[in-house]
């Protein structure tokens, strides 16, 4: 299966939850090209954006992981080449 770059936007809305996605972030290190994080403090909320460069079954596993995390919304945007 061939590899694509893909961008997960996270949106926190519960900042107890860092820990799990930092954690969860970790173990997908290797496929993980960028990161970048902003926080949204007259909101309450973090955004986060990661940009892989993984096989489908890995991103998902990463998207479907932190969207099960309460307070976190994730969506992709993977490139068609």
């Amino acid at each position: 299966m061939k590899s694509r770059i893909t961008v997960i936007s996270i949106i926190v809305e519960n900042p107890s939850a860092s820990e799990a996605i930092n954690d969860l972030l970790h173990s997908f290190d290797s496929y993980i090209v960028g990161r970048m994080g902003i926080p949204y403090r007259e909101k309450g909320i973090a955004i986060i954006c990661i940009v892989m460069d993984a096989q489908s079954d890995i991103v998902s596993s990463l998207s479907g992981k932190l969207g099960m995390i309460n307070g976190v919304i994730a969506k992709t945007v993977t490139a068609q080449k």
